[in-house]
């Protein structure tokens, strides 16, 4: 299995003060761009915690051969 690299990014704000999310753009070696979906989760800390890690192990789910 080849080295994976995992892309992520976190930013804690006010609900209220977000207006929109866009995808983040990633550039590759061979010159060619990607794109990283951005994920929102609102709620207290314990239910951003628990909803994080519920997201976490989805995304491993969606690649098996992991």
């Amino acid at each position: 299995m080849a080295n994976l690299t995992l892309v992520y990014g976190l930013r804690l704000l006010p609900a209220e003060e977000l207006a929109a999310v866009s995808d983040a753009t990633l550039t590759l070696k061979n010159g060619n761009e990607a794109h990283c979906t951005m994920h929102v989760l609102e709620g207290s800390r314990e239910a951003i915690e628990a909803q994080l890690k519920l997201s976490i192990d989805a995304f491993f789910d969606f690649y098996p051969e992991i």
